[in-house]
């Protein structure tokens, strides 16, 4: 059986495509990609995520907020508990800190992350974190919270591998990128190498990060293939493993059967 993939974090309905769902997915399935997370970034859009992942078994949902969305209530516990409860969500998120895009007082950032893990420990679903220049701030909160005891992702790792370590000691798992592949991103592929292949996740982030040889246009879930080229290459070991490794820890995080 050919190597099969998983695309553990993209945003479907953002991709533009002409032949819609429809080409992304055939397109998918020619590289290998037998499932794909869209990740929920506002509850404005969560309808049509959650529509995706009814329709298509190759495709789950996750609910949250990221950490730059404007909003003009900020969500609940109680609330994105509910929307998490239903069956085709696996993953509370993107939720985390973002101190690159917001700048200012960021307590309510902070808050809103704690809010987050709240709701994915009350229905024990694994949470999807964004980290970006507030790697300690992150860490901290997620031990704070006792995130630990529902563990996830740090989804487009770009941290170092001391902040990799302490992700992992609180039972997180390490996600790629297409950046991994950039030529100029030395100290990722330095930790794409040590990560441990049982706590190793692969992904686009499409439409954004597209891989190399696609870097600068749109990004799509058939390119992961190239993210998990690349990690194969740079650890020394076969394309078919690092497949069957991502893809299992993907199933074995998000309790999510990959037929």
């Amino acid at each position: 059986m050919p190597a099969q993939l998983v695309d553990s974090h993209c945003h479907i309905p953002m991709i533009e495509q002409q032949g819609g769902i429809d080409t992304i997915l055939a397109a998918a399935r020619d590289n290998g990609v037998e499932h794909m997370l869209c990740v929920c970034i506002d509850l404005d859009s969560y309808p049509d995520v959650l529509r995706l992942a009814q329709r298509y078994d190759c495709i789950s949902a996750s609910v949250g907020v990221h950490p730059n969305t404007e909003v003009s209530q900020e969500p609940d516990a109680e609330h994105l508990a509910e929307l998490a409860s239903d069956a085709n969500v696996i993953a509370v998120g993107e939720t985390g800190l973002d101190y690159f895009r917001s700048k200012g007082e960021l307590d309510w950032q902070r808050d809103r992350m704690r809010v987050h893990i709240r709701a994915a420990k009350a229905v024990q679903k694994p949470l999807i974190i964004h980290s970006r220049e507030a790697r300690q701030d992150v860490i901290d909160i997620l031990a704070e919270e006792g995130a630990d005891s529902i563990g996830g992702v740090m989804h487009c790792f770009v941290d170092d591998w001391q902040t990799a370590q302490q992700a992992m000691a609180l039972n997180f798992y390490i996600s790629f990128s297409g950046i991994v592949t950039f030529k100029n991103a030395r100290e990722l592929k330095e930790v794409a190498k040590l990560v441990p292949l049982d706590r190793l996740l692969i992904e686009t982030d499409s439409p954004y990060l597209a891989p190399v040889p696609y870097r600068g246009k749109q990004n799509q879930p058939a390119y992961v293939r190239h993210v998990a080229e690349h990690i194969a290459e740079l650890r020394g070991e076969s394309f078919e493993d690092i497949a069957a490794a991502t893809s299992d820890n993907f199933s074995k995080l998000f309790n999510k059967k990959i037929n």
